[in-house]
């Protein structure tokens, strides 16, 4: 006969096992219904360029690039979902979206709140000018003037710059921020804050505008990175490994190489 200790000691081991396979099979909320559903959603303000932008045409960017080729890895599809810079955070808190892409600062307010993967595209933030004004927009002190039009998209980091350092300047707002480099390029504004690479760009393409500071940042260097929600540790390290993976077979280069030079 077996002892009843040795019963309570096997029976124990047992429901450890149970319960071991019972977590390996059913991983975090988040994370099976993602799998279960073959469908990860993807929330982006698409203004942004080169990291996302909405055309009529669909997405397009170097952070739709990689999130398409981990979607792949993953092996779901993904579900586009509209947002914008103020509803951001609301957003993704809300449970619209699963993971925030589109050119998002990595910074403690947000890191608060979200978690966030690997950072990329080191920048700073930069002004976007006209060309035929570049000798005037040398300082922070040359465009934070009474007579200097300032438009700012609303909220994020370029915001949260200007209001704390261009509080002299006619500040406005502008809700779509992809429209804003075409405003200053026609005379309707005389200064854009922005990040390095969406300067860069604007200035490629349109030869009226100009990107200033860009070898010396107004900022401290910083970087990008897809925000993802804390409500699934399982979650959160299967995106790790995935964006790991990817990174390590070069499709992390190749995107910047695409979009960033």
């Amino acid at each position: 006969m077996i002892p009843k200790k040795s019963l309570a000691v096997a029976a124990a081991a047992l429901f450890a096992a149970m319960s071991l396979v019972s977590q390996a099979a059913h991983a975090g909320p988040r994370l099976d219904k993602i799998m279960e559903a073959k469908v990860i959603r993807v929330g982006t303000p698409g203004d942004y360029r080169p990291f996302a932008i909405k055309t009529d045409a669909g997405y397009s960017g170097h952070d739709i690039d990689v999130i398409e080729t981990m979607a792949k890895e993953l092996g779901v599809k993904i579900e586009y979902v509209p947002t914008t810079w103020p509803n951001l955070v609301k957003d993704l808190q809300g449970d619209k979206f699963d993971v925030a892409v589109g050119g998002i600062t990595r910074n403690v307010n947000r890191m608060r709140i979200f978690d966030m993967l690997p950072g990329y595209a080191p920048f700073g933030k930069v002004a976007l000018v006209r060309a035929a004004d570049k000798a005037k927009y040398t300082s922070v002190d040359a465009m934070n003037q009474p007579a200097v039009r300032v438009i700012k998209n609303p909220g994020g980091t370029n915001e949260t710059y200007v209001l704390a350092n261009l509080k002299t300047a006619q500040v406005s707002t502008h809700d779509k921020n992809a429209e804003i480099p075409a405003l200053i390029a026609e005379g309707k504004g005389d200064v854009m804050i922005t990040e390095t690479y969406e300067a860069l760009h604007y200035a490629k393409v349109d030869p009226r505008l100009h990107a200033a500071f860009v070898d010396a940042p107004l900022t401290p260097k910083n970087y990008l990175g897809f925000m993802l929600p804390t409500d699934d540790a399982d979650y959160v390290r299967v995106m790790g490994f995935v964006w790991g993976l990817v990174d390590s077979r070069g499709t992390i280069k190749q995107a910047a190489d695409k979009w960033l030079k």
